[in-house]
């Protein structure tokens, strides 16, 4: 086994980080309803596309990296930017797939994030970088002791992540420096979320931590039912989060509660993390399946047979759910019936997330591919 593969394994903690409104000054770049900066595509990271995909997909471009892509792109101003175990962060013109530049960093697992004009993203030799996203620069960085899987997300000028040194990080985004850190229960293995001024963080501890977002320090905890390594979604005051005891939880923020928990046949854990709608929680599971939850009741609505694991994070756009599986298959379901409408065989295995913007799905595979995927 891989220390890669062994860490995963470990007992992880995840930050859920939900940033406030990213604000801009005439000389950066204005980000639009149909850019996608973050890991899940918004601040509330639910997965969910502002923009629509063609009826059926075609190959626009893909590009051969020569090595693995587990990376989910950033799509900021028609400029797609994503890591990728060749060491180097790239930057592609989302139109033709032209290399605008390439940053020679290290592995990098963890999705990268778009704000003010720098990208911010971990490697797994645990260091943390700030890139300028016009021209590839790198800005600052900063060494943990551990890889980092998460994407990054924001407060004011502030960049918060977490390392699998179970540790939490605050940053100032110009300095570089330390604003806070906070030891926690375990590896910090997802994307971060703030909310109401606050952190959350699930951990070895099977519980959901509140962290106050200015100070570092923990407000209040709820009970799970198992050790989280997905990035959770929020949508009101209610949050989804999987966890690798095989259950999907609601859990009420205001109550500080869990509301329902959803546990497939096969007991397997949950590393996909979840698309939220007004009506569904639709995530993937180790069991090779994808799982559509009533977002109230917490009752199944439909399962989907994948073809292979489901670690990669459903994307919906439109009335369509897009995700990829270990088999090398990016399906296309109908979000209401579950049942698939299109799959393409892009390469040896998928467990990167689509990232959507413009008309255009981006994804990579393991063997190295980058696809642009939208109507010719």
């Amino acid at each position: 086994m891989t220390m890669r593969s062994l860490m995963t394994f470990l007992c992880c903690s995840m930050l859920l980080t939900l940033p406030a409104t990213m604000v801009t000054t005439p000389a950066q770049t204005v980000l639009v309803a149909d850019d996608w900066p973050l890991f899940r595509g918004n601040s509330l990271q639910t997965g969910v596309a502002n923009g629509a995909l063609p009826a059926k997909l075609e190959i626009r471009w893909k590009v051969d990296l020569k090595k693995g892509i587990e990376s989910t792109a950033a799509i900021v101003n028609g400029v797609v930017y994503v890591g990728c175990y060749d060491d180097h962060l790239h930057a592609f013109e989302l139109a033709t797939g032209a290399l605008k530049w390439k940053s020679k960093l290290g592995p990098i697992k963890a999705p990268p994030s778009f704000f003010k004009d720098k990208i911010f993203v971990g490697d797994e030799d645990g260091m943390f970088y700030c890139v300028d996203a016009v021209n590839g620069k790198k800005l600052w960085d900063y060494e943990t002791n551990g890889e980092i899987t998460g994407g990054a997300t924001f407060a004011d000028d502030t960049v918060i992540f977490g390392s699998h040194d179970a540790s939490l990080y605050c940053f100032d985004i110009k300095s570089g420096k330390v604003v806070w850190k906070t030891k926690t229960e375990g590896p910090v293995n997802g994307s971060a979320l703030i909310a109401n001024g606050q952190t959350f963080v699930a951990g070895c501890d099977s519980h959901l931590h509140m962290i106050d977002v200015k100070t570092g320090k923990s407000n209040a905890k709820v009970e799970l039912s198992g050790q989280a390594a997905a990035t959770a979604a929020v949508i009101g005051d209610k949050l989804y989060v999987g966890n690798m005891n095989n259950e999907m939880q609601g859990i009420d923020l205001k109550k500080k509660e869990v509301l329902w928990s959803y546990a497939p046949k096969r007991g397997q854990p949950f590393y996909s993390s979840a698309a939220v709608t007004d009506k569904y929680v639709v995530a993937g599971n180790r069991d090779r399946n994808l799982h559509a939850i009533d977002r109230i009741k917490g009752d199944v609505a439909w399962v989907f047979q994948a073809n292979g694991r489901v670690d990669s994070s459903p994307v919906v756009a439109g009335m369509r759910v897009y995700f990829g599986a270990t088999g090398g298959t990016l399906h296309v379901l109908d979000l209401a019936k579950g049942t698939e409408v299109q799959s393409l065989d892009l390469g040896q295995g998928i467990t990167a997330s689509p990232a959507v913007s413009r008309g255009c799905l981006v994804i990579g595979t393991t063997d190295g591919l980058l696809y642009c995927l939208g109507k010719k």
